[in-house]
């Protein structure tokens, strides 16, 4: 579902494209438990979509396994099918 140009910022502001974002979650130490997309709306306007959410992250690595809470943004784009394009995480909500 990542489109051929993806780009992404993660909550710590580390940029990836489309092979170093599946590489560091797919062979990195992550493994990832949950992903809940709380309150999220979706602007459709033509071909393009964005998604803005706050997300919740159920990830295990080294440090443990730890929960995050943070801001999302995703874009779109319909070419056949929807692809993902572009987004961005965070900053980190700091839990109660």
């Amino acid at each position: 579902m990542l489109h051929p140009q993806f780009r992404w910022v993660s909550h710590k502001g580390d940029h990836f494209d489309r092979d170093s974002y599946l590489k560091s979650n797919t062979e990195g130490q992550n493994t990832w438990h949950a992903q809940i997309l709380e309150e999220p709306e979706i602007t459709i306007l033509g071909t393009a979509a964005v998604l803005t959410c706050t997300v919740k992250d159920d990830v295990s690595n080294s440090a443990g396994r730890r929960h995050y809470r943070m801001p999302m943004t995703q874009v779109w784009v319909h070419e056949g099918t929807w692809k993902l394009v572009a987004g961005h995480a965070g900053p980190l909500i700091e839990s109660p």
